[in-house]
């Protein structure tokens, strides 16, 4: 079949990926170049084992210092828009141990394929792309913490995965750049098998390596709707004429809402605002990181990626606001300087915001929907996770497409 993928984030790009090695021709259309978007700056960390949803019980109790601290690395400005309350409603009636429970296997099965999947995909155009497999450690800065930690940690490993609690001395053999901070750790899961890579450099090389098999990209094109026939779409209507095609995909992130609703389907997809930074290290032995660290205190999370180290965090429901105040970049500077003082200058920080697209329970939608065309098959709503999720959801579309 000819299938058009709307989309050239790291999401589409994989799902264009999957479904020319099945033998289908591509057509992959975006308003930015691949990777521009929530996929460029993104944490770095690919997390396949550990994939707490957002959505949890003890988000209750967290709730008034996350809303109300100016420092909070949650933050909410109300809008006049129906999505954003009806999509904080279904959020907070999934924060419950059932919902959080379910969403976590959900998650880890999905997880698991796209573990094989990236490296299918490793294997068939070798990406440079600074992959590394140097595992991850969840730091808890309170005995309470680390007990909230325990009981996730049970609940994954009794679904498979392999981790364990470790003191801050451990820590410290692990991840010897933690040196300065012991003193500010309770303790952390580690989790041996995690990797971490740039995500803008495997968008590029995935554009690289599927350009010259033949997939054809509109970069720089605007998607505008559909043209339809009874319940079918015929093509896509762009900012550069109609697109046919057999089949579609929308992995357009947070555009996938306005454009789903047009189509007459509701998609809770809504942005999730973050931020990152990433800096030159210090090459010195011990002074930057090689592990992959979160501080789940300052919900900031660091990866090194070749010579230089991405810091990420931070959960903003402002709509589709893409300023980048110097408050919230000097937020993660400082939770540099704290957790590894020795790691960088800070001298170029190169900061960055992207727009996470996130469903209230954290399952990413995909496939078709019945309220939708039958020809549009979607793969969206990844949240904080696009990356790790990426490979195995474009499976899970290409297994679609031929049931």
């Amino acid at each position: 079949m000819h299938v058009c993928v709307l989309g050239a984030g790291v999401v589409g790009l994989a799902t264009a990926w999957q479904l020319q090695r099945q033998g289908h021709q591509v057509t992959v259309i975006d308003r930015a170049t691949a990777g521009a978007g929530a996929s460029g700056g993104n944490g770095a960390q690919l997390s396949y084992s550990y994939v707490q949803p957002l959505a949890d019980p003890s988000i209750w109790k967290q709730l008034p210092k996350l809303l109300l601290s100016p420092t909070s690395p949650l933050k909410l400005r109300p809008q006049l828009d129906p999505l954003q309350w009806r999509w904080g409603m279904e959020f907070l009636a999934a924060c419950n141990a059932r919902t959080s429970r379910d969403t976590t296997e959900k998650l880890l099965v999905l997880a698991a394929s796209s573990r094989t999947q990236f490296e299918a995909m490793r294997a068939d155009i070798s990406p440079d792309c600074d992959f590394s497999a140097t595992g991850k450690l969840v730091l808890y800065a309170s005995a309470a913490s680390l007990a909230g930690a325990r009981a996730q940690l049970d609940l994954q490993r009794a679904m498979g995965s392999e981790q364990r609690l470790v003191t801050p001395d451990e820590c410290i053999a692990i991840e010897p750049a933690l040196q300065s901070y012991r003193g500010q750790m309770a303790g952390a899961v580690y989790t041996p098998s995690e990797c971490a890579a740039d995500c803008l450099k495997v968008c590029a090389e995935l554009t690289r390596a599927l350009g010259a098999r033949g997939v054809r990209f509109m970069l720089g094109t605007d998607v505008h709707g559909f043209a339809r026939s009874e319940n079918r779409i015929a093509a896509v209507r762009t900012s550069k004429g109609e697109v046919q095609a057999d089949a579609f995909v929308m992995a357009l992130g947070t555009a996938s809402h306005r454009l789903g609703r047009e189509l007459g389907a509701y998609l809770p997809v809504y942005p999730l605002k973050g931020y990152s930074i990433t800096v030159e290290v210090d090459p010195a032995p011990g002074a930057a990181p090689h592990v992959n660290v979160t501080d789940s205190a300052r919900k900031v999370v660091f990866a090194r990626i070749g010579s230089r180290l991405r810091v990420a965090g931070m959960a903003e429901l402002v709509g589709h606001d893409a300023s980048i105040p110097a408050a919230r970049i000097e937020t993660l500077a400082a939770a540099t300087r704290a957790v590894f003082p020795h790691s960088s200058r800070l001298e170029e920080v190169h900061p960055w915001t992207g727009m996470r697209p996130a469903t209230p329970k954290g399952l990413p939608i995909i496939g078709r929907l019945e309220s939708a065309p039958s020809n549009m098959l979607f793969n969206t709503g990844h949240g904080a996770l696009g990356f790790t999720l990426a490979f195995g959801s474009a499976l899970r579309v290409g297994q679609a497409l031929k049931a």
